[in-house]
């Protein structure tokens, strides 16, 4: 049922499917198309399956999902370089996209060329692009190579003049899917303070990316997709979140928190992406409605009950080592972050808990417990155990068991990172292991400010401006 465009508004999507039709065999395509009894050779594949969602004017909205959720496709679709199957879309305003290193240009047309023809097809005349050149190639920063045909050019000259060109041409609404990606870390702040500054003058930016530091400080607001699906939209925090349970396969734990708790965008919203008022009584009644609630900023949160053990919930490293002398087992282990999800995933400048749970076969005076974090390179950043830490540990028997929580702040730099952990002790003044399991399990953690080094030191910063000071 089409809908009205409300000026308030972007973009509106609403009900926006994509439907692909895959044949097993290429000949099966011509039998289809030959068939007097319409036989169907194919599958239908849904690339997206009735989307809905709205962008405000001056909103940064991102879209999150892992690959294959349909992210690039919907752009493709508000862009218009594809069509939906069924579904509407209404755009408010001049869009300037960069969906595809090279989408929109020209192999053999040098720099210069390709921005004036881009220019053309967004609408602008050549002296308006005369006018926008001297940013346009200050920001690229290419050389001379500006007038060489743009097959000559190296992946990242390509996507800093294809990013020059739609972030300078004073867009209403710039879409970007992954382009910063290509580019240094330079010219990926460059582009950020750039698309920061456009932002702040009431620039719409619909942008896709895997990278969810910049979700988290850019973004007003974020829609969740998953497998073609809208999952749910929200303040960001709260998708990144959602985003960590798809990741590590938890869809049990995902239903229940969308159909139980619900934030997301501080107003009754469905499953669908439509309010309750949009929505058909019958609709509405086999809905779940969401109700705000706040999240908690300080210390950890109360660790939810886990059905069965908490390893199954995360990425677990199958080719780990393990050994020892079998005395104690670490028979399951979990990673919490500060709301007490249990997740492979941790935002930095949060505290997180590491959880081990040991049972064992053998009388032990003292056992020790530990944990390692170490870079992907097998480097040791950080660990402790509980002789460092002073806890008190009982002498244990055979068939005793111990759960062991350790908490603590990460203050590591955004990246990957391995999780080793062990039960070990002394014996006759000798180091016993009984149990050790190197690179267990996966640790990614996510930030919107890296530092310099391994860790951050969370230093305070206070600058004086002092005018003529030296006069």
């Amino acid at each position: 049922m089409p809908f009205e465009e409300n000026m308030e508004y972007a973009i509106q999507v609403q009900d926006v499917s994509k439907v692909y039709q895959l044949y097993d065999k290429p000949i099966d395509r011509l039998k289809e198309s030959l068939s007097l009894s319409h036989k169907s050779y194919h599958k239908d594949f849904f690339a997206l399956n009735g989307i809905s969602f709205q962008v405000k004017k001056g909103e940064t909205v991102g879209i999150i999902g892992t690959n294959g959720s349909g992210k690039s496709t919907i752009l493709k679709i508000i862009t218009g370089v594809l069509t939906p199957t069924s579904g509407e879309v209404k755009v408010s305003g001049v869009i300037s996209a960069l969906l595809e290193l090279g989408a929109g240009f020209n192999m053999d047309y040098t720099g210069i060329e390709n921005i004036y023809m881009n220019g053309t097809m967004m609408g602008f005349s050549r002296k308006e692009m005369e006018e926008k050149l001297s940013d346009i190639l200050e920001f690229a920063d290419i050389g001379d190579f500006v007038h060489q045909p743009v097959k000559t050019y190296s992946s990242g000259m390509f996507v800093r003049l294809a990013f020059a060109l739609a972030i300078n041409v004073e867009p209403e609404i710039l879409i970007v899917d992954e382009a910063l990606s290509v580019g240094d870390v330079f010219f990926q702040a460059k582009c950020y303070r750039r698309m920061e500054e456009i932002r702040k003058n009431g620039t719409t930016i619909l942008m896709v990316t895997h990278d969810m530091g910049s979700v988290i400080k850019y973004c007003n607001r974020v829609v969740l997709l998953n497998k073609g699906h809208f999952v749910a939209e929200g303040a960001p925090g709260k998708m990144v979140d959602l985003y960590k349970k798809i990741l590590a396969n938890q869809m049990d734990d995902l239903e229940a928190e969308l159909s139980a708790e619900n934030d997301f965008s501080g107003e009754m919203v469905s499953r669908t992406g439509k309010k309750p008022e949009e929505m058909e009584p019958e609709a509405l009644n086999g809905e779940r409605e969401w109700a705000k609630t706040e999240q908690s900023s300080g210390g950890l949160n109360e660790i939810a009950e886990v059905k069965g053990l908490m390893k199954d919930h995360l990425t677990i490293n199958p080719n780990r080592t393990e050994y020892g002398n079998g005395k104690a087992e670490i028979y399951d282990l979990g990673l919490f972050d500060e709301r007490g999800n249990l997740t492979n995933l941790l935002l930095k400048g949060e505290y997180f808990t590491i959880r081990e749970k040991i049972r064992f076969r053998a009388e032990i005076q003292a056992p020790i417990f530990t944990y390692t974090i170490k870079s992907k390179m097998g480097e040791e950043l950080s660990g402790t155990n509980t002789m460092f830490e002073g806890a008190d540990i009982c002498p244990v028997k055979a068939g005793d068991g111990y759960e062991v929580n350790f908490r603590q702040k990460m203050t590591l730099q955004g990246g990957e990172y391995l999780l080793s952990m062990s039960c070990t002790g002394f014996e006759q003044g000798e180091h016993t292991v009984y149990h050790r399991l190197y690179d267990i399990a996966n640790i990614t953690v996510i930030s919107n400010k890296n530092t310099v080094g391994i860790y951050d030191m969370e230093s305070e910063v206070r600058a004086t401006y002092q005018p003529n000071s030296g006069t």
